[in-house]
């Protein structure tokens, strides 16, 4: 019988006049894998930090075994910006103790990319200090892996983490033998780790058993037998359900639902797409050209990234789009843009873009666009327009979008300043679909969003008639939005990949293994004219410039927060704007900097 280590009981929690939770009574085990779901500020973070004891209960109690090993990372670490990564991760151990530990090579290997820390100036013995947010986390992930628990809390794990680095992550986890909290948005990792959800629901906690697909199933199951209106089963988790048994075989290994039950709750839902009506829709809306590509050469800077590309984007394509951080996925999404928001004036290096007379392109990057902060939700959305055609027939409002995307009615008038990140990500793609476009580049859609509102874009993006490119770290949503998968692999080449993400990983693994040196490996082989001593250094300021770059955007992500914060401080907005048009210029003479130092390294 597994030993009980944590037990949570009859814990409520109340800020302001709101109860996080309510009543709340659970239990972790060894070998318990859990993850912890739910909308964003509905208490997850709360409880897994009661569940630690980092928080006080207003009632109710929780009690630890005695002994407890217990490993928790925070979404705010506590690693000191004095000490070195060595003296947080490995400690006082010697080069030859730790070098010889499976694990430690492992987990430095699988969240560094070597045992050196490539990236970080002095490797292990670069100071903390200056390091930015994502670094500063994956060293305390590092920390905390590295040492033996019972117990590990993590959460959002795979923050700051690329497709590799998740899928590296996920593998490690399910070889441990500790038990396992987890709160994440990433559904595939989920599936890989977890073995029981909590689904965290107005002040309550709902357990179910299995990942994530079978908490899909049986969120459905009950909500479709706890209705007493037919309009309650017709929700977002069958057509996620119907995904899940029909578009995406063996997605869990132990599914506990009768296959009877499944059946009849998915019987009247429709594919998840109707691809040929999209696609017809999509030619009558965009013509047969939407992006050629014509032996074109994409760069940045000095740096060449993609060369000799010919390629077609037509109507209705839905592209997957992953890659090499560097490798240019960004830089080529900007180029089309540039070319279509010039109508055809603006052109790449080399080579030409045709774009089709009919497109009407959105753009989704990574900046959260800045609104005034005094404008109301529904007002920032009525701006662009106040209904939307969403194609065969639909039409909505923007109060009816703003309800899709997660701002109930209430929510609609509350001014655009007090919204939380995930708000304001989620508001600047509603404001871009309200605008009817017919072809969609969406870069990191995903971030700051929680599984929920995941799960209603993915559905609006199911019935959206037009062509679309998703650059994504979460390979959940590309494979549940997407039709195809390209990558770029750093070779200045734009690869199909007909197995999709598995295949990237593949290739990954296989270019890493061939990098890998031999035992008496030659002189490394430098650019021409470039002596090793030379490419060394170019090498360590390479690291130096990256840090200086993540510092930047560190100082962004604060300036655009004070923005929307002082909103109608209209002379300290104008001096935040002036400071953000400098760090503009810096972050660019940064980048060309890093493009001339790479071409050397």
């Amino acid at each position: 019988m597994a030993v009980n280590l944590v037990n949570v009981e009859a814990v409520s929690k109340v800020y302001g006049t709101r109860a996080l939770l309510d009543g709340v009574s659970l239990g972790v085990s060894e070998g318990d894998r859990i993850g912890v779901v739910g909308r964003n500020g509905d208490g997850k973070t709360t409880l897994i930090r009661m569940l630690a004891r980092l928080e006080e209960a207003d009632s109710g109690r929780v009690t630890h075994s005695g002994g407890l090993r217990l490993g928790v990372l925070t979404q705010h670490d506590s690693l000191d910006p004095k000490a070195t990564v060595r003296h947080e991760v490995i400690g006082v151990m010697a080069d030859h103790e730790w070098a010889g530990s499976a694990k430690i090579r492992d987990v430095l290997t699988g969240l560094f990319g070597g045992l050196d820390l490539p990236g970080f100036e002095n490797g292990l013995d670069t100071v903390i200090g200056p390091l930015s947010g994502g670094e500063r986390r994956r060293i305390a992930l590092a920390k905390l892996l590295i040492e033996d628990q019972d117990l590990i809390v993590l959460d959002e794990p795979t923050n700051h983490l690329d497709v590799e680095g998740i899928s590296w992550l996920a593998k490690h986890l399910q070889e441990r033998r500790s038990a396992l909290v987890c709160v994440t948005h990433d559904r595939w990792f989920l599936d890989q780790v977890c073995t029981r959800m909590w689904d965290v629901q107005r002040g309550t906690v709902h357990e179910y058993e299995g990942g994530y697909s079978d908490y899909v199933f049986a969120r459905a199951e009950r909500e479709r037998i706890a209705a007493t209106e037919e309009v309650k089963r017709q929700n977002l988790m069958r057509k996620e359900l119907a995904w899940l048994r029909r578009g995406a075989p063996a997605r869990t290994s132990k599914p506990r639902y009768r296959i009877e039950a499944a059946n009849e709750l998915i019987a009247d839902v429709p594919p998840p797409r109707d691809t040929s009506e999209l696609m017809k829709f999509a030619n009558a809306r965009l013509g047969k050209t939407v992006f050629d590509l014509e032996d074109v050469t994409v760069t940045a800077g000095p740096k060449t990234l993609l060369r000799h590309l010919t390629w077609q984007l037509g109507p209705g394509d839905r592209i997957g789009l992953v890659g090499v951080n560097g490798a240019g996925k960004t830089s080529l999404l900007r180029a089309l843009a540039d070319a279509a928001t010039s109508q055809g004036e603006i052109q790449p290096a080399a080579g030409t873009v045709t774009v089709g007379k009919t497109v009407r392109l959105a753009y989704l990057s990574q900046d959260v666009t800045e609104l005034p902060g005094t404008l109301r939700v529904l007002e920032a959305v009525q701006q662009i327009r106040d209904r939307v055609d969403l194609g065969k027939g639909r039409e909505m409002t923007a109060g009816q979008l703003c309800e899709q995307f997660g701002f109930s009615k209430e929510k609609q008038w509350t001014p655009v300043g007090d919204l939380s990140g995930g708000e304001r990500r989620r508001l600047q793609l509603l404001r871009l679909l309200m605008d009817e476009p017919n072809v969609l580049f969406l870069d990191e859609p995903t971030n700051d969003l929680d599984i929920e509102t995941l799960t209603q874009l993915e559905d609006l993006l199911d019935g959206w008639p037009g062509s679309m490119v998703v650059i994504s770290h979460d390979r959940f949503f590309i494979e549940r939005t997407t039709d195809k998968t390209l990558a770029l692999l750093g070779d200045q080449t734009l690869r199909m990949l007909p197995r999709g993400i598995d295949e990237y990983l593949e290739r990954r693994r296989k270019a890493a293994e061939s990098a890998a040196p031999a035992p008496a490996a030659a002189p490394a082989q430098t650019k021409p004219g470039v002596s090793a001593a030379d490419a060394r250094a170019a090498k360590k300021e390479l690291q130096k410039v990256e840090r200086q770059l993540d510092k930047v955007s560190d100082k962004e992500a604060k300036l655009h927060a004070r923005i929307a914060e002082n909103a109608t401080d209209f002379e300290l907005v104008a001096k935040l704007d002036a400071e953000l048009r400098e760090l503009a210029g810096e972050r660019e003479e940064l980048e060309m900097r890093w493009l001339e130092l790479a071409e050397d390294a």
